[in-house]
């Protein structure tokens, strides 16, 4: 019955007033200008949690804007904290929110949607264009990225961790969130063969979820000798190709040439020196491109010789996983008529391709972006490691991509740094830098 029917007064009801506490953040205010900042956070709002943030991992797109206070074609034009790679401990719970209690440990999925538009209802949310994406500079205000002591978040994108899968495992949920999508998009069958090109984290990553997904053979290629061997030994890949560079001499991470960025932010041109490879002619390049991918062939074939030209020759499926130019010629040739070439990293925006290979050959090139509807499997991958599939394969301790780790938010400014290459002072291999709140 309505109060006014009772002849009672209606209740008053009075908007409590949200207490704000302060927290530490790492800033960016423009290029390597890296700073140590105080911010008020309130209480979280209706539907939202608050996340204490524990493990951040660097991503190849953290690294642009901290390097550029751009990436790609988005230039920041406010202060920005970095990192999207994270997991936490919910230490508050906003109105409306179910299924959580404080103390529970999550994943943060990172970008949020408007869930109201036609691409959000067909599940397909990693394309919205309302999409807010942490430490991202699309939106505007820019929405804040996860180096911060605590953040509010919506509870429907914390994903609640079992016990037995660690803050970096669960940082790196997203970025296996991307090899996921990749090889969603791709539906290798089982027993197919696929080519993985640049083996930073995603490629890393990509090789293991195809192998995975049932592929017998993944041959990873990098120029980077260490990061092949790490791949092999750890078992992410069945065979690796080391990328010989005599005319590429960059040391940038996740590249396959010189440069470029296999992660989920956007894209990330090379931005260093000008080398001979990228003054060659085109039809050069193009016959460099089915040099490495006759070269790679012959690799996993082992001593049985291999021609490019030949119509059954090649891969079934190519993941991309650079961004550069040149390995999109190299993914062309190396792939099989009526195969796939996935591309898996965003770097070099405008490119110009072969692309008679792929009309004539009928390859379907794919893109992905993100990703979309991958914490829950990659969660369930994670806690059934130790399970072989059905084909036998073990997916590696992603606990062991974790290279080197910086403690504090003060000590960010070396983790970018040292996140930017591929070896440190001392000659040790880096793969994944990560930052313990």
């Amino acid at each position: 019955m309505a109060p006014s029917a009772t002849g009672e007064p209606a209740p008053m009801h009075i908007p409590a007033v949200s207490k704000a506490s302060t927290i530490n953040a790492s800033v960016l205010f423009g290029p390597r200008d890296l700073r140590m900042e105080q911010r008020q956070i309130q209480e979280p709002g209706i539907g939202e949690l608050q996340i204490a943030i524990k493990t951040t991992g660097i991503c190849g797109s953290d690294v642009s804007y901290y390097k550029k206070f751009a990436n790609g074609d988005l230039c920041a034009c406010q202060p920005l904290s970095l990192g999207h790679e994270s997991s936490g401990t919910v230490v508050a719970i906003g109105p409306q929110v179910t299924g959580f209690v404080v103390g529970d440990r999550v994943a943060l999925e990172v970008g949020i949607p408007c869930g109201q538009c036609g691409i959000c209802r067909q599940g397909r949310y990693n394309l919205c264009k309302k999409m807010k994406f942490r430490s991202s500079a699309k939106s505007f205000p820019h929405f804040q990225g996860t180096l911060q002591d605590r953040i509010n978040h919506p509870a429907t994108w914390c994903h609640r961790l079992p016990d037995n899968i660690s803050f970096d495992s669960a940082a790196l949920l997203e970025p296996l969130s991307v090899a996921l999508h990749a090889v969603n998009r791709a539906r290798p069958t089982p027993g197919s063969s696929a080519l993985v090109l640049g083996a930073g984290a995603v490629g890393l990553l990509t090789a293991a979820m195809a192998r995975q997904s049932g592929c017998s053979t993944v041959t990873i290629a990098d120029i980077d000798q260490g990061r092949v061997n790490f791949a092999i030994e750890k078992g992410f890949a069945t065979h690796g190709f080391v990328v010989p560079r005599p005319l590429h001499s960059s040391l940038s991470s996740s590249s396959l040439f010189s440069g470029g960025s296999s992660c989920s932010g956007t894209s990330t041109p090379y931005d260093g020196v000008m080398t001979p490879g990228s003054t060659i002619s085109f039809p050069s390049q193009l016959d460099r491109a089915k040099s490495l991918a006759r070269a790679m062939l012959e690799e996993t074939a082992g001593s049985s010789p291999m021609m490019v030209d030949d119509e059954d020759d090649g891969v079934d499926v190519t993941f991309e996983c650079t961004g550069k130019e040149e390995c999109m010629h190299t993914s062309l040739y190396a792939t099989k008529a009526g195969g796939k070439v996935i591309m898996v990293g965003m770097g070099t925006p405008i490119q110009t391709l072969p692309m008679s290979v792929a009309h004539l050959r009928e390859i379907d090139i794919l893109g992905i972006f993100r990703y979309a509807n991958t914490y829950a499997t990659g969660i369930k991958l994670l806690c059934a490691r130790d399970r072989p599939t059905r084909g036998g394969y073990v997916l590696p301790n992603l606990d062991e991509m974790v290279t080197h780790r910086f403690k504090g938010l003060d000590k960010a400014k070396g983790a970018f740094e040292l996140a930017s290459r591929t070896i440190d002072n001392d000659g040790n291999l880096v793969i994944k830098v990560v930052i313990d709140v």
